[in-house]
């Protein structure tokens, strides 16, 4: 029995190693305490939002545009709309919310105008050498929808208005109505930007004042859409309309003044996955015909350009579908667009963009993660990370 013991003891002493070794490898298979980084990060880890869904009495706020005044407020403009099942119809505010600390953070809403159960939208801001800050909108009958407004069969027809502020944007004038300035009476449709215009400042036409715009007009039976700007020669006092790009297919727009005097206009386009630009050489009185940007991925949907010394800067939804939200710089006059940044890979789809200093950018867009109109998200970008 002593021997067997003996015998019992010596096999369990030759074992433990090996059990030893057996529950080392076990320990490799549990999870790691400290995951490894994501390879793929969302490049948006939460949401900045100036305008949330479902605040301040309004189900939705869509159509972003931002500038910044001469007295360094940046004013964030949007579409409040009542209803969100009424798209881009029906009771729809215009309004805004200022910020003296670059976007740190928002004061209250201010509404710009509101007409009842009509529709008051489409943002145009242009902020001047003198401080006062413009803005160009417009106005449809609440009932009427965009089949209607498109066909002549309204109850009204789709109408522009000015107005301006000279306090920073706390207060502004009464809308002024302009629709037989700068809207033909052959014109169906008539949408002002929406995204921020600029003021010319070289060249013959300096000092005049751009507001990008875009039309519909029925063509063989069809509707055919097209893009031209409004400008002014007299600080907004009157107001002119430029002639239309030479083809159709374009929409939505969005102006820059290039270094060498021409303006670029880049377009969203209706017949292909991707956007159009065009360039003028008298300040916005004609165009080139519109060339397509193939490398410009694109959803169909609105974009915004902005200026920096030679550079250009361009925000879209660059994929087939609302999202991807993306930045794209012009180093050569809008000829091509090679670097990039993605700043939000998920759900996205109007934008506009405003200088806050030398090096930084602000992205002001509709994102979130369930649905790109969940918001309006404020998103301060470095320059030199788009690339």
């Amino acid at each position: 029995m002593k021997i067997y013991k003996r015998i019992r003891m010596l096999l369990t002493c030759l074992m433990m190693p090996l059990v030893m070794s057996a529950c080392g490898d076990k320990t490799g298979d549990l999870p790691n305490p400290v995951p490894d980084p994501d390879p793929d990060p969302d490049p948006v880890p939460e949401f900045h939002y100036v305008y949330e869904q479902g605040t301040a009495g309004y189900e939705v706020y869509r159509i972003p545009a931002i500038v910044k005044s001469k007295g360094e407020v940046l004013l964030a403009f949007a579409e409040a709309r009542k209803l969100r099942s009424n798209g881009d119809s029906g009771d729809i505010d215009l309004v805004v919310k200022r910020s003296t600390d670059n976007g740190e953070t928002w004061g209250s809403q201010i509404k710009i105008w509101d007409d009842g159960a009509n529709t008051c939208g489409n943002p145009v801001p242009i902020v001047d050498d003198k401080g006062r800050i413009h803005l160009l909108m417009t106005w449809n009958h609440g009932e009427d929808k965009w089949s209607s407004l498109t066909t002549g069969t309204g109850k009204d027809t789709r109408r522009a208005y000015y107005c301006y502020s000279d306090d920073e944007g706390v207060t502004w004038s009464s809308p002024v109505e302009i629709t037989g300035d700068i809207k033909d009476a052959s014109w169906d449709w008539y949408g002002t930007g929406p995204v921020h215009g600029i003021q010319l400042r070289n060249g013959n036409h300096r000092g005049r004042l751009i507001a990008p715009n875009y039309f519909t007009i029925r063509e063989n039976g069809a509707v055919q859409d097209y893009a031209h700007v409004a400008y002014s020669d007299d600080y907004g006092v009157t107001w002119k309309a430029g002639a239309p790009t030479p083809s159709g297919d374009v929409g939505e727009c969005s102006v820059a003044e290039l270094p060498d005097g021409r303006l670029l206009l880049n377009m969203r386009t209706s017949d292909g996955f991707y956007r159009k630009q065009s360039f003028s050489n008298d300040g916005g009185k004609s165009w080139s015909d519109p060339v397509v940007m193939a490398m410009q991925l694109d959803a169909k949907c609105q974009g915004s350009l902005l200026a920096i010394g030679d550079a250009l800067y361009l925000s879209h939804a660059s994929a087939a579908t609302r999202s991807n939200m993306t930045i794209r710089r012009s180093g050569d006059k809008g000829e091509s667009w090679d670097d990039k940044l993605l700043v939000y890979s998920g759900n996205s789809g109007y934008s506009d963009m405003v200088q806050l200093s030398a090096d930084k950018i602000a992205l002001f867009y509709e994102g979130g993660k369930k649905r790109y109109t969940d918001g309006l998200d404020f998103k301060i970008i470095t320059i030199s990370s788009i690339k």
